[in-house]
């Protein structure tokens, strides 16, 4: 169903894309290239350069991972450098990975020998022009979505047109539409994505304050700002999924098919308070709490006099506070010992303006199909030094084909992969 709709939106992208109306002089090349591509045409585009895979980078990057604690019977190896790398998204068919940023290049990352090393990491469709492209998602027959601030645009077959400059795409909601415009901003903009079981695509949009203005909440809640909204393949039939949420970077489906998400929480209310956040939606239209919390039970100052609203979703489990608890995946694979499967995997990015840091490291927490989880703890640390110094800071995590996991780190700028030699039993 996801293919033949999008089969039919890029066969009528030419004209579509043309009645949306005249770009800004200084942007018009690059639409008109995006023009070209939903039409099948070529833009003459050159292949974009190869990152180097060797040398000092390198080197420094595997000098780091020898510090890494893992639980026994677990390595890390450099998978791939990988500039600004931020979320990953592995296709479905072959492996090759895609890694979103929060400048204006995705990445393409392929391993041809299989020796779980990359061979080649070079930008992916390079005539495009990105906006902080920073979320990547696969739908389950190899239809890649990015989203950027305020874009979403998709890829048929991306794992094998990604080699050419020129790839097929569509565009899904045209820039300017997934947020009002009045809305941008540069803070709480890398967008994440899932394609439901449903198939449909669910797009995270952080909203831009720590808290906002009580004069904000309805526009925000119209457009799923500080939510997660839901569209189909071709962008059609978007609705708010879930609202209450200060800036979500991190989505991913349970075997169950509900959705679970982290959720930042408010700054300035010091070191030890409030608590992150893992939560569970279980149906749409269900409400996480923010502003009036700012993090599990924790009411925020701006809004400690007023009542939440009623039936406010409490989260699953509580993170440690300003850890930054960014992407997650639940464990799928077969590589890890039983203990791991189906738990959950979270990528920390690292506290900012705590006094003494906290994070940079991967949690893992083992979930039931009831729906409850245990106790979230460190699984792999090491990216922060006692002298409070970051060494790496991670952002998301992604189960490769054959079991292993990868994490992402976007201070490095690389793609790291945490295997298992012990007994898987």
């Amino acid at each position: 169903m996801r293919s033949a709709i999008l089969a039919a939106l890029l066969a009528g992208a030419a004209t579509g894309a043309l009645a949306q109306g005249a770009p800004p002089a200084e942007t018009k090349a690059k639409v008109d290239d995006l023009e070209k591509l939903q039409a099948f045409k070529s833009t003459n585009t050159a292949p974009a350069a190869e990152v180097p895979q060797t040398g000092r980078r390198a080197d420094a990057i595997r000098k780091t991972l020898a510090k890494i604690k893992l639980p026994e019977g677990f390595k890390i190896d450099l998978y791939a450098v990988v500039p600004d790398a931020r979320s990953i998204a592995v296709g479905p068919n072959a492996g090759v990975l895609f890694v979103g940023t929060r400048k204006s290049k995705v990445f393409t990352v392929t391993d041809r020998d299989k020796d779980r090393v990359a061979d080649e990491v070079r930008p992916f469709a390079p005539g495009i022009e990105f906006k902080i492209p920073n979320g990547v998602c696969f739908s389950k027959d190899g239809v890649l979505t990015v989203v950027e601030q305020n874009r979403v645009l998709s890829f048929p077959a991306a794992e094998f047109f990604y080699e050419a400059p020129d790839v097929a795409a569509a565009l899904v909601v045209k820039q300017g539409d997934l947020i009002p415009a009045s809305e941008e901003s540069f803070n709480h903009t890398a967008r994440v994505c899932r394609v439901g079981p449903d198939g449909k695509t669910y797009i995270a949009l952080g909203q831009p304050y720590n808290v906002p203005a009580p004069e904000k909440l309805d526009l925000y809640a119209k457009h799923g700002i500080g939510g997660i909204v839901r569209m189909d393949a071709d962008g059609k039939n978007r609705e708010v999924f879930a609202t209450g949420i200060r800036n979500s970077v991190g989505i991913d489906f349970a075997p169950d098919k509900t959705l679970w998400f982290t959720d930042n929480q408010v700054d300035g209310m010091g070191d030890d308070k409030p608590p992150g956040e893992l939560n569970r939606a279980t149906k749409a239209g269900e409400n996480f709490g923010f502003p009036w919390y700012g993090g599990g039970q924790v009411r925020t100052v701006e809004y400690k006099d007023q009542t939440p609203p009623a039936g406010v979703v409490a989260p699953v489990a509580e993170l440690p506070p300003h850890a930054a608890d960014l992407g997650l995946t639940f464990y799928n694979g077969k590589q890890f010992p039983k203990s791991y499967r189906g738990g959950i995997f979270i990528a920390e990015h690292g506290s900012w303006n705590r006094s003494e840091p906290v994070g940079a490291r991967i949690m893992f927490a083992p979930a039931g199909a009831d729906g409850k989880v245990g106790q979230p703890a460190p699984f792999a640390e090491g990216w922060l030094t006692g002298d409070g110094e970051y060494l790496g800071r991670l952002v998301d995590v992604a189960v490769l084909l054959d079991g292993s996991l990868l994490v992402s780190d976007d201070t490095a700028g690389a793609i790291y992969r945490i295997s298992y030699e012990g007994d898987a039993k």
